[in-house]
């Protein structure tokens, strides 16, 4: 059901305060995109039908090579999706933090 001009009006105001109040957070949001989450499907599709390849022609070395690289594509292409998704190693405290 669409929104009537007062619920947009409302809804435009709101978006509004929120860049206002919070741009670094308003401008994490923007980032955030469908195509990431297709990504990660498509990726994991990638790894496992890589890996199924490997196994199933282990004795075809040049299949089981195309397999191996879609395999290692596909992880190359996850760990990209997932670092857009904002998924990162935590970074090591510092050296200045830390006791003597």
């Amino acid at each position: 059901m669409p929104l009537d001009d007062k619920e947009q009006r409302i809804l435009a105001e709101i978006e509004r305060q929120f860049y206002e109040e919070d741009p670094e957070l308003a401008r994490a949001v923007r980032k955030i995109e469908k195509p990431a989450r297709f990504g990660v499907r498509l990726s994991l599709l990638g790894m496992v039908v890589g890996l199924a390849i490997v196994i199933a022609y282990v004795s075809y070395l040049w299949v089981a090579v195309a397999g191996f690289v879609l395999l290692v594509a596909s992880a190359t292409s996850l760990v990209n999706a997932l670092r857009l998704r904002g998924w990162h190693e935590h970074d090591p405290e510092p050296e200045d933090s830390l006791p003597e």
